[in-house]
């Protein structure tokens, strides 16, 4: 990276040039390589070096949307984490999940945070859920050669639209595929590889309309069918307390589950299941 401070007491140019209101872009000019595909890597997969994470649930309920994920990375058939932490707000009014590449994952979260923090200040107005949709798509294709060679990263993203018709329904759903490819979810998804267990067991459940509680519960029942049958899936811990990250956006802004909640609803769905 060009250093900040090269000519005695002054900047470089492309910190005082004004460009566009997005800090990818001015990252892309000032310092490549700090983005995650930016970096030049070996030929050949290099899909077994990381820790990956999975599975994300996200749910649209009455006033807002859900998103949840377990707590478990795998590398091969290692266990890598117990305990890790895939499920964030974005800004004020959305949330992000990711699966794949855990590291590379994580860093694109707190890229995509800034990208839209930067935005805010430079604009002096958040961007409208749609552009943040697109702008997390952008970012996603620019990881595409590393992704290539095994570093993938999938997020899934949710969250409150101010602009909703009708507040009810202003919860939506964003997935991406490996090349940017954006797709609006209705009702629900999930992403990563206990994703198959996890919709079909919200399949079962899912009903429009559904209350903020109802899918917070709905979204551990989900998880705790995915761990049940996807190895690299966690399921709630009892004897250690690790349970999923649940996390909310309504008209009121982001919200996380609290541990206590979280263990109450995690414990009270095996108790059920296991009469």
């Amino acid at each position: 990276m060009a250093s900040g401070f090269d000519s005695p007491g002054r900047l470089p140019a492309f910190f005082t040039t004004p460009g566009s209101s997005s800090f990818t872009e001015f990252l892309s000019a000032a310092a490549p390589e700090m983005l995650p595909g930016g970096r030049a890597l070996p030929p050949g997969s290099a899909a077994e070096m990381a820790p990956h994470a999975t599975t994300i649930v996200a749910i649209a309920a009455a006033g807002g949307v859900v998103l949840a994920g377990d707590r478990r990375a795998t590398m091969g058939n290692l266990i890598a984490s117990r305990d890790i932490e895939k499920v964030y707000p974005a800004d004020a009014y959305s949330l992000i999940g990711i699966a794949g590449t855990a590291g590379v994952g994580l860093e694109m979260i707190k890229l995509f945070q800034v990208e839209l923090e930067h935005y805010e200040k430079i604009e002096g107005t958040p961007l409208t859920l749609d552009g943040k949709a697109n702008r997390l798509a952008t970012m996603i294709r620019g990881n595409l050669g590393a992704a290539m060679q095994g570093l993938v990263v999938v997020p899934l993203f949710a969250g409150f639209d101010l602009d909703a018709v009708d507040p009810a329904k202003a919860g939506r759903i964003f997935s991406y595929d490996v090349a940017g490819g954006i797709y609006a979810e209705k009702d629900y998804h999930a992403i990563g590889s206990g994703s198959l267990f996890a919709k079909s067991s919200l399949k079962k459940r899912y009903t429009p309309g559904v209350s903020i509680a109802d899918a917070q519960a709905m979204a551990i029942e989900a998880l705790y069918d995915a761990a049940d049958d996807d190895t690299a899936t966690g399921g709630p811990d009892l004897s250690r307390r690790i349970f999923p990250i649940v996390m909310t956006a309504t008209a009121e802004g982001t919200h996380r589950l609290g541990d206590a909640e979280t263990a109450a609803l995690a414990e009270a769905i095996v108790a059920q299941r296991s009469v």
